[in-house]
């Protein structure tokens, strides 16, 4: 199913989407990749509030090149997701909701998801230069020092997704893999 969401991505929201959901989201959504995601956690850790109101969030792992002149930011591609899992749990904790990436996540991701209501959304693996046509604005907001895993808040339009892993836990990877398998012993 096709789905044009605005974001926030409220619990609600993240509850009405299934595995293979085709999505385009439009509103604001934050980047980082694991050394942002480490001092975000270090930072909770502390008690430190964040950089950005993680309630309701959605996080693109991307560490995009730099902009050409005239242009919002440079390719844009997704980086994979695994990096990430060691802090994905937590970041759930604090509100944050949606995730972008690529590649497959741990067990502990995908129960912090059901706990939480959060939703994995995959994005297309060399097609960070479309990928970029969606960033209508970039702002840096955080870990500058860190280049292209500085935290930046970025607002998009109709940028185009696909749900892997639902707020139920249902899983495209695992569900394809089956119906693959399935099929070939037919």
């Amino acid at each position: 199913m096709e789905k044009h969401i605005q974001l926030p991505l409220t619990p609600e929201i993240a509850k009405s989407f299934h595995a293979g959901d085709s999505v385009y989201l439009t509103g604001t959504i934050y980047t980082s990749r694991d050394a942002g995601h480490k001092r975000m956690c270090e930072a909770l850790a502390r008690g430190e509030e964040l950089p950005f109101d993680p309630k309701d969030a959605t996080i693109y792992y991307v560490g995009p090149t730099p902009a050409k002149p005239g242009q919002v930011i440079g390719s844009a591609g997704p980086t994979t997701s695994g990096r990430m899992d060691a802090y994905a749990p937590t970041m759930m904790s604090v509100g944050a909701r949606g995730m972008i990436g690529k590649g497959a996540r741990l067990p502990e991701v995908v129960d912090a998801m059901k706990k939480y209501s959060g939703v994995y959304f995959g994005a297309i693996g060399g097609a960070g230069a479309l990928l970029a046509k969606c960033i209508k604005k970039a702002e840096l907001i955080a870990y500058e020092d860190l280049g292209a895993e500085a935290l930046r808040k970025l607002y998009v339009e109709d940028m185009p997704l696909v749900v892997i892993i639902d707020s139920e836990g249902n899983n495209l990877y695992e569900e394809g893999k089956a119906a693959y398998l399935s099929a070939k012993k037919q």
